[in-house]
């Protein structure tokens, strides 16, 4: 099983905070943590980035599986470690970046777009895999590679997910999903973020649909039952 699986159990939903500061860096923790977020990433082109990550892990790193995005060199997989981060999102298929931070003790999910690029990234030891940019592969997509891939390795579509889209990449066999500009904008507050939480939490538990009531025996057989008009009872 991918050392991802138990926390996308917990919540299939990666919040992407690209563009978070430090000082506003727990606020938003704790707003995603109470909506039901598991899994917080911090893209490393933030302002101070591993200020944010370590600001999250030592307040909700209990809790929460708290890394970093935007992973492009052996240097940052490192840097993310020792900011107390676990987790090491790319946006590409690079063997050494993930082999180091594989080596660090990060949870590494490479990008990929091509078949060669999931096979690349799978045999460099790959916990998981992000579809990335998803806007240019829809659900059918997905499908397709999935039909090749190994079945218990986890695909996260990342890139114009919303919770209006995420039932066909579901459908299709994505573990779990990249949230980004959708969940979190620079300069957002906590309550909009709580409520946009809010939004996806509900879109991944639609509510089920009531059947239509069954009408009772005795009713089904007053509707079958003919009526007799005062005509039919004088011809008896």
């Amino acid at each position: 099983m991918s050392t991802l699986a138990p926390w996308l159990q917990k919540c299939p939903l990666i919040a992407i905070l690209r563009g978070i500061k430090p000082d506003e860096a727990i606020a938003i923790g704790e707003t995603l943590a109470e909506a039901g977020f598991a899994i917080i990433e911090v893209p490393l082109n933030s302002p101070q980035p591993l200020a944010s990550i370590e600001a999250l892990a030592r307040r909700l790193g209990d809790r929460l599986l708290i890394g970093a995005g935007t992973v492009l060199t052996q240097g940052h997989a490192q840097r993310v470690a020792d900011s107390g981060g676990r987790l090491a999102v790319m946006p590409h298929c690079d063997a050494p970046v993930i082999h180091r931070a594989r080596q660090a003790g990060l949870i590494t999910v490479p990008g990929f777009f091509t078949p060669t690029e999931a096979f690349a990234g799978l045999a460099a030891g790959a916990d998981a895999l992000k579809l990335f940019p998803a806007e240019a592969a829809p659900p059918a997509v997905l499908r397709a590679l999935k039909a090749v891939l190994p079945p218990e390795l986890p695909i996260l579509p990342v890139g114009g997910i919303s919770p209006e889209n995420m039932t066909g990449y579901r459908q299709a066999g994505a573990a779990g999903f990249g949230i980004g500009s959708a969940l979190y904008k620079p300069g957002d507050t906590p309550e909009t973020i709580r409520q946009r939480a809010r939004a996806f939490m509900a879109a991944l538990n639609p509510p089920t649909p009531t059947p239509p009531a069954r009408p009772s025996r005795k009713s089904a057989q007053t509707a079958r039952k003919p009526i007799r008009t005062g005509a039919s009872r004088r011809k008896k």
